[in-house]
Protein backbone atom coordinates (compact mmCIF):
# COMPACT_ATOMS: atom_id res chain seq x y z
CA UNK A 1 0.00 0.00 0.00
CA UNK A 2 1.54 3.32 -1.07
CA UNK A 3 2.12 5.90 1.58
CA UNK A 4 -0.70 8.37 2.08
CA UNK A 5 1.43 11.20 0.68
CA UNK A 6 1.72 9.45 -2.67
CA UNK A 7 -2.04 8.91 -2.82
CA UNK A 8 -2.61 12.58 -2.06
CA UNK A 9 -0.08 13.61 -4.73
CA UNK A 10 -1.79 11.39 -7.33
CA UNK A 11 -5.21 12.82 -6.50
CA UNK A 12 -3.79 16.35 -6.59
CA UNK A 13 -2.26 15.74 -10.04
CA UNK A 14 -5.56 14.36 -11.35
CA UNK A 15 -7.52 17.27 -9.88
CA UNK A 16 -5.08 19.78 -11.41
CA UNK A 17 -5.43 18.13 -14.83
CA UNK A 18 -9.23 18.18 -14.58
CA UNK A 19 -9.22 21.83 -13.48
CA UNK A 20 -6.95 22.81 -16.36
CA UNK A 21 -9.17 21.02 -18.85
CA UNK A 22 -12.21 22.85 -17.47
CA UNK A 23 -10.38 26.19 -17.65
CA UNK A 24 -9.62 25.52 -21.34
CA UNK A 25 -13.29 24.69 -21.99
CA UNK A 26 -14.37 27.86 -20.19
CA UNK A 27 -11.95 29.96 -22.25
CA UNK A 28 -13.22 28.39 -25.48
CA UNK A 29 -16.87 28.89 -24.51
CA UNK A 30 -16.18 32.46 -23.40
CA UNK A 31 -14.68 33.22 -26.81
CA UNK A 32 -17.66 31.64 -28.57
CA UNK A 33 -20.06 33.59 -26.37
CA UNK A 34 -18.26 36.84 -27.17
CA UNK A 35 -18.62 36.13 -30.90
CA UNK A 36 -22.32 35.35 -30.54
CA UNK A 37 -22.94 38.48 -28.45
CA UNK A 38 -21.08 40.60 -31.01
CA UNK A 39 -23.23 39.16 -33.79
CA UNK A 40 -26.39 39.84 -31.78
CA UNK A 41 -25.33 43.44 -31.17
CA UNK A 42 -24.57 43.93 -34.87
CA UNK A 43 -27.93 42.45 -35.83
CA UNK A 44 -29.71 44.74 -33.38
CA UNK A 45 -28.01 47.77 -34.94
CA UNK A 46 -28.91 46.51 -38.41
CA UNK A 47 -32.53 45.98 -37.37
CA UNK A 48 -32.71 49.45 -35.84
CA UNK A 49 -31.20 51.04 -38.94
CA UNK A 50 -33.53 49.20 -41.32
CA UNK A 51 -36.53 50.00 -39.14
CA UNK A 52 -35.71 53.70 -39.20
CA UNK A 53 -35.07 53.64 -42.96
CA UNK A 54 -38.25 51.75 -43.83
CA UNK A 55 -40.45 53.47 -41.28
CA UNK A 56 -41.85 50.17 -40.01
CA UNK A 57 -42.89 50.00 -36.41
CA UNK A 58 -40.37 48.37 -34.12
CA UNK A 59 -43.03 45.94 -32.92
CA UNK A 60 -43.47 44.61 -36.44
CA UNK A 61 -39.74 44.45 -37.12
CA UNK A 62 -38.78 42.44 -34.07
CA UNK A 63 -40.68 39.54 -32.60
CA UNK A 64 -40.52 39.32 -28.82
CA UNK A 65 -38.23 36.33 -28.33
CA UNK A 66 -39.37 35.84 -24.75
CA UNK A 67 -42.98 35.41 -25.78
CA UNK A 68 -41.96 33.29 -28.75
CA UNK A 69 -40.26 30.71 -26.49
CA UNK A 70 -41.92 27.34 -26.05
CA UNK A 71 -42.56 27.82 -22.32
CA UNK A 72 -44.49 31.05 -22.90
CA UNK A 73 -46.38 29.56 -25.84
CA UNK A 74 -47.55 26.71 -23.60
CA UNK A 75 -48.78 29.19 -21.00
CA UNK A 76 -50.60 31.17 -23.70
CA UNK A 77 -52.15 27.99 -25.09
CA UNK A 78 -53.51 27.09 -21.65
CA UNK A 79 -54.95 30.57 -21.16
CA UNK A 80 -56.33 30.52 -24.72
CA UNK A 81 -58.54 27.56 -23.86
CA UNK A 82 -59.64 28.92 -20.48
CA UNK A 83 -63.13 30.29 -20.12
CA UNK A 84 -62.15 32.53 -17.22
CA UNK A 85 -59.03 33.91 -15.61
CA UNK A 86 -56.50 31.52 -14.13
CA UNK A 87 -54.08 31.65 -11.24
CA UNK A 88 -50.47 30.47 -11.47
CA UNK A 89 -51.30 27.24 -9.63
CA UNK A 90 -54.12 26.51 -12.11
CA UNK A 91 -51.76 27.06 -15.04
CA UNK A 92 -49.22 24.71 -13.42
CA UNK A 93 -51.87 22.02 -13.09
CA UNK A 94 -53.00 22.51 -16.69
CA UNK A 95 -49.39 22.24 -17.88
CA UNK A 96 -48.87 19.09 -15.83
CA UNK A 97 -45.99 20.54 -13.84
CA UNK A 98 -45.65 20.58 -10.08
CA UNK A 99 -47.41 23.02 -7.82
CA UNK A 100 -44.47 23.47 -5.45
CA UNK A 101 -43.66 27.10 -4.69
CA UNK A 102 -40.72 27.07 -7.14
CA UNK A 103 -43.04 25.92 -9.93
CA UNK A 104 -45.87 28.33 -9.23
CA UNK A 105 -43.49 31.26 -8.76
CA UNK A 106 -41.86 30.51 -12.12
CA UNK A 107 -45.24 30.43 -13.84
CA UNK A 108 -46.37 33.54 -11.95
CA UNK A 109 -43.27 35.39 -13.20
CA UNK A 110 -44.13 34.39 -16.77
CA UNK A 111 -47.72 35.54 -16.30
CA UNK A 112 -46.53 38.89 -14.92
CA UNK A 113 -44.15 39.35 -17.90
CA UNK A 114 -46.96 38.62 -20.33
CA UNK A 115 -49.20 41.08 -18.49
CA UNK A 116 -46.46 43.72 -18.65
CA UNK A 117 -46.36 43.20 -22.43
CA UNK A 118 -50.16 43.60 -22.49
CA UNK A 119 -50.66 40.09 -23.85
CA UNK A 120 -52.44 39.14 -20.63
CA UNK A 121 -54.48 41.17 -18.20
CA UNK A 122 -54.48 40.72 -14.46
CA UNK A 123 -58.20 41.04 -13.77
CA UNK A 124 -57.58 40.92 -10.04
CA UNK A 125 -54.39 40.27 -8.09
CA UNK A 126 -53.05 36.90 -9.19
CA UNK A 127 -55.82 36.18 -11.71
CA UNK A 128 -54.73 36.29 -15.35
CA UNK A 129 -56.59 36.12 -18.65
CA UNK A 130 -55.77 36.84 -22.27
CA UNK A 131 -55.96 40.54 -23.10
CA UNK A 132 -58.83 41.46 -25.39
CA UNK A 133 -57.82 41.80 -29.03
CA UNK A 134 -57.37 45.40 -30.15
CA UNK A 135 -60.15 46.65 -32.41
CA UNK A 136 -59.29 46.38 -36.10
CA UNK A 137 -58.82 49.62 -38.00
Amino acid sequence: MPPIWELIAERETAANAAAEQLREQIAKLTAELALAETELAELAVTRKTLTSLTGEAEAQAAADTTVASAAYQKVLAVLGTATEGMRAKDVCLALGIGVAPKDTEGVRAKLKRLAARQILVETEPGLFALAPAPPSA
